[in-house]
């Protein structure tokens, strides 16, 4: 079974399946097609993240993220007069790491090359693909930004417009990329000609980066960070990812009860918000490159951390002491694929916010990052930017254990909302008993900038307005909060149950 942000993905996923490969190449085939399909989102100048459940109960997380170039300092930036690291351009781009990533994975748990694996993808590059109605949306808002980089332009525009929905479009440039990866492997990317016009046109946009950072990735194979809630262990890769803040998120509403309150009412959904606004707050002081960290995940998921956090929580009211985290806006792929042996795979991949830093390198067509604006510029923060260092980062893939099993595989998509996302899905499964598209489609609040609540409009009204008499201002969300996908295992019946998200393009499918 598998379940992807895009109909094209998902069909390349169930292929590898059916042809006998397992859910390692499932998944990596499948984000090779997002790559192509949803260019707005993911794509090999990016990063990744992966849990792997194999079929013994073992479990094995990826963190396939890029550094920041060794020459880069955050000193060097505030000397330039920037506050924060710019949110596009060459200033904020990092090494991308997610072919390396795909490469170990491959390596590792595979059955099929990387060869086999990228030809789908190469065939959509090269003939084309059709235009998603909510790909093309993004690409609508983004056109702009597009034709101010020579690269973007060149392949990412058609004729000086963003395509619409029902275009076919094509990436002729990055299948001939593809293709080297395919046959030359992840050092074809890392090492040579594409490594040199990486390099060259991050330096171009005004950048850091040498052909020996790109030379010098490396994933690394970390064990997942956990919590217990809802009888199950909910597992997500350690910083420098934000995924222990969606841990902390469901200690607190564990040590609060939450979960007895209606799913639909402004009391589950107060508490939810208190305990995030608290847990970014965390995520904002403490998370880092855990080299630089200065408490540990046993620290900041202890019970004593989350008393002191619920503490701080009153039911009846908003809580106006909270520093309000920064926001970062972003755009990612998440995918989940279950095989016939139950081994199962959690996979995130991103270019961070819409087509990255909106650069591209001329010739070989690959949209770059710009995770480096997850940095901290303030002098001494855990997240100061300094040269080969990882930056926080946002997109985390999630699985749940039971009995020593995997029970779920799942991810929010979304930028900052993402744990909160993990904590409000996960809550809707295990304590409101829902089927697993429920659990997807339940309505969904998160704050903007100014603090204010910006709810999805299926939300009831009677919540809103409890919410209002709580304190928490609120309006109608102009777009949808994230999207997710999930497979929930049933191993008494050997039975799969998927879900995707309709805010996304995207669809579940087993055979």
């Amino acid at each position: 079974m598998a379940a992807t942000s895009h109909p094209l993905a998902t069909v390349v996923a169930l292929d590898v399946l059916k042809s006998g490969g397992n859910a390692v190449d499932a998944a990596i085939a499948a984000s090779a097609v997002l790559a192509v399909v949803e260019p707005q989102m993911t794509g090999i100048g990016g990063d990744c993240f992966a849990i792997v459940a194999e079929p013994d109960g073992s479990v094995h997380g990826l963190n396939g993220s890029g550094r920041v170039a060794a020459s880069a300092d955050a000193a060097k930036l505030r000397a330039m007069g920037h506050a924060r690291v710019p949110a596009t351009g060459g200033l904020s781009i990092t090494v991308p790491g997610a072919v390396d990533a795909w490469a170990r994975l491959a390596e590792r748990f595979g059955t099929r090359g990387m060869d086999a694996l990228l030809q789908p993808a190469i065939h959509y590059a090269e003939a084309g693909f059709p235009i998603h109605e909510r790909v093309a949306w993004d690409w609508a808002l983004l056109a702009d930004g597009l034709a101010g980089d020579e690269g973007t332009a060149r392949h990412c525009l058609a004729g000086g417009r963003a395509p619409v929905t029902g275009e076919r479009f094509a990436f002729p440039a990055l299948a001939k990329t593809l293709r080297a990866i395919a046959t030359g492997g992840s050092r074809a990317f890392y090492e040579g000609p594409v490594a040199a016009e990486i390099a060259a046109t991050v330096r171009k946009a005004g950048g850091f980066m040498d052909e020996e950072d790109l030379a010098a990735v490396r994933a690394d194979w970390v064990a997942p960070v956990s919590t217990r809630y809802g009888g199950h262990d909910v597992l997500e890769i350690p910083p420098n990812g934000q995924g222990i803040v969606a841990l902390v998120i469901l200690n607190i509403l564990g040590a609060l009860g939450a979960g007895k309150l209606p799913p639909d009412g402004a009391a589950r959904y107060h508490l939810e918000i208190e305990a995030a606004r608290l847990a970014y707050s965390v995520r904002d002081h403490l998370l880092a490159d855990p080299a630089s960290m200065g408490a540990s995940a046993e620290q900041i998921l202890s019970p004593a951390h989350t008393e002191s956090l619920a503490a701080r929580i009153d039911p009846e009211r908003r809580a106006d002491d909270i520093v309000l985290p920064d926001l970062p806006d972003a755009d990612t792929i998440y995918l989940t694929v279950v095989d016939r042996d139950r081994r199962a795979v959690s996979f995130i991949n991103s270019i961070y916010s819409g087509f990255g830093a909106l650069v591209a390198t001329p010739e070989s067509g690959i949209v770059l990052q710009n995770r480096g604006a997850c940095f901290s510029l303030e002098e001494g923060h855990p997240n100061e930017m300094k040269g080969g260092k990882r930056p926080m980062h946002t997109i985390i893939p999630a699985m749940a254990m039971k009995d020593g099993r995997v029970s779920h595989s799942f991810g929010v998509m979304g930028g900052a909302y993402q744990p909160m996302g993990h904590a409000h899905v996960f809550s809707n499964l295990t304590d409101h008993g829902m089927d697993v598209q429920a659990a997807i489609d339940h309505a969904r609040l998160f704050w903007d900038e100014s603090g204010t609540l910006l709810h999805e409009r299926h939300m009831a009204e009677d919540a809103i307005a409890g919410l209002a008499a709580r304190g928490h201002g609120l309006k109608p969300a102009p777009k949808a909060w994230g999207g997710s996908q999930i497979i929930r295992i049933n191993h008494e019946t050997g039975f799969l149950e998927a879900g995707s998200d309709a805010r996304k393009d995207g669809m579940a499918a087993g055979w």
